[in-house]
């Protein structure tokens, strides 16, 4: 295994391979299909710069998600986007590093509130195929005109370059949190309560729902008087819709890391549609295990090992990937068409051996 301490190694390393690279960094999240060398960014750690005033933090790639976090917590400050953490729902140990954050575009319940990953990622520094050292803006040893970096490299899953240091900006933390419950609603009923309670002025920063529950959560955070008040209002607006409740919110790691389907032995899929066609894919994956999360516009759903769910979802404009099993097809949805052409336009400029995580996609 290769493992970098410094940036300058990692370029060296890059430039020097012999052949494919599979780039690692906490191991927590193996999804995909990449081969080759292990390239792990582990060593390449550390808080370079924070700034709580500035609500600035930069880091290594390979700093522990844990590490950024508990710095920001004693500023009382976080991470805007609550990255989920994947090893419920893949079996692995280890510690999730922000490298693999920023590479996935992970981000969980509070993404209708404030964005993805890449929407609080304001600068990246990383190793692109040759072997050059590549930095977003600022004093550079080579600029690349015309793409914006940030986002390109959030979600790219080590294909066009591995990250060496990544800057995010970040948010004061949360005084309180309150989760107002709706229950006994099917999908369709669900759905319709989430988009009532999005489309309402109560800032809702999480609206889930769980059918074998029965359960319709949708979370309030802010300071305690506003939470309470939001509360009763939204409590007010979701009353049409069934029985409602107000508790805590201890039920939202649950939802960040799909716990529900810790352990099992099926084909684990990753769906995002429109909200309004949530109840869509789960009626079209008959006897699946279902979790709606973004308010029914990311489903997780746990099938029969070798379903064929994007055959299933034929003609339903969505973006399925296969995050645990064997499925039937890619992983990752296939590019076609214009999208295809700049997709490997990009790799060509990026990686033009091709030795980055080959075969991620397939």
């Amino acid at each position: 295994m290769m493992k970098p301490e410094t940036e300058v190694e990692l370029s060296e390393m890059v430039r020097g391979a012999a052949g494919p690279l599979r780039i690692v960094g906490g191991g927590t999240r193996p999804v995909g299909r990449a081969s080759g060398e292990v390239l792990s960014t582990v060593g390449l750690s550390g808080i370079s710069l924070y700034e709580p005033g500035a609500l600035t933090i930069v880091a290594g790639a390979g700093t522990p998600l844990r590490e950024i976090e508990a710095a920001l917590k004693v500023e009382n400050q976080r991470l805007p986007f609550e990255p989920m953490l994947h090893g419920a729902i893949l079996g692995t140990e280890g510690e999730s590093t922000i490298g693999g954050v920023v590479a996935a575009n992970i981000s969980g319940p509070r993404r209708i509130q404030a964005g993805a990953c890449r929407d609080s990622l304001i600068g990246v520094r990383f190793v692109d195929g040759r072997g050059d050292i590549i930095k977003n803006g600022g004093r550079v040893m080579k600029n690349v005109t015309g793409y914006d970096l940030v986002k390109l490299m959030a979600g790219s899953w080590g294909t066009l370059g591995v990250l060496s240091e990544v800057a995010f900006k970040v948010l004061p933390g949360i005084e309180a949190t309150l989760t107002v419950e709706v229950s006994g609603l099917d999908d369709v009923a669900a759905v319709a309560a989430m988009s009532a309670a999005l489309g309402s002025p109560f800032e809702v920063s999480g609206a889930a729902h769980d059918p074998d529950s029965g359960k319709t959560m949708l979370r309030l955070e802010g300071f305690t008087d506003s939470v309470t008040y939001r509360g009763e209002r939204l409590s007010a607006v979701l009353r049409p819709f069934g029985d409602v409740a107000v508790s805590d919110a201890t039920d939202w790691i649950e939802v960040r890391d799909g716990v529900k389907f810790a352990g099992g032995t099926g084909d684990l899929w990753r769906i995002s549609v429109k909200p309004s066609d949530g109840p869509k894919v789960g009626g079209a994956l008959d006897g699946a295990k279902l979790l709606y999360d973004w308010g029914g516009g990311l489903v997780w759903a746990e099938v029969a090992i070798g379903t064929d769910v994007r055959g299933a979802l034929n003609g339903m404009v969505r973006h399925a990937t296969l995050v645990r099993g064997v499925g039937a097809g890619p992983v990752f949805e296939s590019e076609v068409g214009v999208l295809a052409r700049v997709s490997d336009g990009l790799r060509a400029q990026f990686d033009p051996r091709g030795i980055l995580n080959a075969g991620m996609m397939g």
